[in-house]
């Protein structure tokens, strides 16, 4: 077996299951290429068939990025094999992804297909599949839940038409890690051919297990691909965290004895990037990458650090991308500084266009704060790469009165397809009445399922970034906005979740 773990990312499709945390082209792509730059070896760009949206975004990214594998999901049928082939022509090295069901309760009650049948469509999919693309990855849904004698009949035939990855997915998250290392070691030890495939692990955090269960999947069963997202993002409770897995294998070599490539100093940015761009914020005491992740408040502790870091820290900060400075720039600070900084933190600008308005929004926002910090910079890049876009509902201005015994009033301006509209209501507080004031104008008729408040730094003078989750016709989108006005990034953030509301593209769900 390789000493090599192949780490295999699915931020861009599995993770944008998660309600509301469907992506644009653009942001994709920006994800993307921090996902490169983190030297993912296999980046699963989404679902080519589900939508055109989904198709351009596979397509676009196939395009552009270089130095990682580009993956497309697709059901075991000839139409999504074919047009995710047709999505992955321009990468430089290209992978389709397909899957079907096996456990007897997804056979049965979601497919209604004989277990003969899946079979056959198995066989047949990666015979198609293999015509069009060499490399190809089979999944059985719901694997865990299996009848083992089924699985081996299948997983053996896949290998024989050319698949070259097997991933068992754990797909509910009902798998504990001892047995679910034995089970794939179980499957390689009685499928003749499975030394002709590598295997791979994708495993759901439903019972908080989804790290653990992938590295039972890697130490006791021998896989040698895991199946991970940044932050752990996903459907109900997530997915397996890249960040955890990563630097459980690096940390713990000695036991592993497994190398990684990924380049870990990026795992930090990877993990802003993507919480900004979803708005899912990432709780405080989350491993590797939550804000109090190398904090100290243990008086002992603090001791025992300054004296030797290595008595309470197994991972130095700086390796995974914290700085060691988090106060960057100031109002003084010139357009290089800005663009270097950038460039520190991962963040690609296309255009000068961009890096112009975005150190202008830079220059604004420092006039209004004494100290700039690398989040409040990231978080101007997301407004402004959400800005460039053409957009239905856009923020100009607004004004509210709040007064003890009185019930506010706010007054927004803003624009509605490039004309500019001024909306005026009260409400239970200020923040209330200003989304009432856009609701007057729009109409949206959506619901309001989520309203969070996160602090972007940690001083009274930090913006405060501000997360909306609307639904309406069964659509769930997330808005997100940013200001050192908790009622202006209130507002910012309503209008970006209507912008993704208005947005019709359609979604197929998936599941591997």
């Amino acid at each position: 077996m390789s000493d090599k773990l192949i780490i295999f990312d699915t931020t861009l499709r599995d993770g944008e299951q998660s309600p509301g945390a469907s992506m644009t082209r653009d942001e994709k792509l920006r994800i993307a290429r921090q996902l490169e730059r983190l030297r993912v070896d296999v980046i699963e760009a989404g679902f080519a068939a589900s939508s055109n949206g989904d198709f351009e975004a596979v397509q676009t990214i196939a395009n552009a990025i270089k130095d990682s594998t580009i993956c497309s999901l697709s059901r075991a049928n000839d139409r999504d094999i074919a047009r995710a082939a047709e999505a992955l022509k321009g990468a430089n090295s290209g992978r389709i992804h397909t899957f079907i069901a096996t456990s007897p309760l997804h056979m049965e009650k979601k497919l209604r297909m004989t277990p003969d049948q899946v079979f056959e469509q198995a066989k047949q999919s990666v015979r198609f599949a293999r015509n069009l693309v060499g490399d190809i990855e089979f999944s059985p849904e719901d694997g865990y839940r299996s009848d083992m004698d089924f699985l081996c009949r299948v997983l053996e035939a896949v290998i024989a038409e050319g698949a070259t990855t097997i991933n068992v997915p754990d797909t509910v998250g009902y798998a504990v890690p001892e047995l679910y290392g034995n089970f794939i070691k179980t499957l390689r030890e009685r499928i003749p051919n499975s030394d002709k495939a590598i295997w791979s692990v994708h495993c759901h955090n439903d019972l908080g297990m989804a790290v653990a269960n992938s590295l039972a999947g890697v130490k006791i069963g021998g896989a040698r691909q895991v199946e991970c997202t940044i932050n752990g993002l996903g459907e109900r409770a997530g997915n397996c965290s890249l960040e955890e897995v990563v630097m459980a294998v690096k940390t713990r070599r000695d036991y592993f004895g497994l190398d990684v490539g990924i380049d870990a100093s990026h795992i930090v940015a990877a993990s802003r990037m993507v919480s900004q761009t979803t708005g899912f914020v990432v709780q405080p005491n989350k491993a590797v990458v939550g804000a109090n992740a190398f904090a100290h408040a243990s008086g002992i502790h603090q001791d025992g650090v300054l004296k030797a870091r290595d008595t309470y820290e197994i991972m130095r900060a700086e390796d995974v991308g914290w700085t060691t400075n988090k106060i960057v720039l100031g109002k003084l600070s010139g357009r290089n500084a800005f663009k270097q900084r950038l460039q520190d933190l991962g963040v690609v600008l296309e255009s000068e266009t961009e890096i112009n308005n975005a150190f202008a929004k830079f220059k604004e926002l420092a006039d209004r704060k004494s100290e700039i910090f690398d989040e409040d910079i990231l978080a101007l890049v997301s407004d402004e790469s959400v800005t460039a876009e053409k957009e239905q509902f856009g923020f100009v201005s607004m004004s509210q009165h709040s007064e003890t015994g009185e019930r506010p009033q706010a007054s927004v301006v803003f624009t509605v397809a490039g004309k500019e509209m001024h909306g005026q209501s009260d409400g239970n507080g200020p923040v209330d009445a200003s989304l009432k004031a856009i609701e007057a104008i729009v109409k949206s008729g959506a619901e309001m399922v989520l309203y969070s408040v996160n602090a972007i730094s940690g001083s009274t003078e930090s913006q405060g970034e501000v997360t909306v989750r609307l639904q309406n016709s069964g659509r769930v989108v997330n808005g997100v906005g940013s200001d050192p006005d908790i009622v202006v990034a209130s507002a910012k953030a309503y209008l970006s979740a209507l912008n993704k509301l208005q947005s019709k593209a359609d979604r197929v769900a998936a599941q591997g």
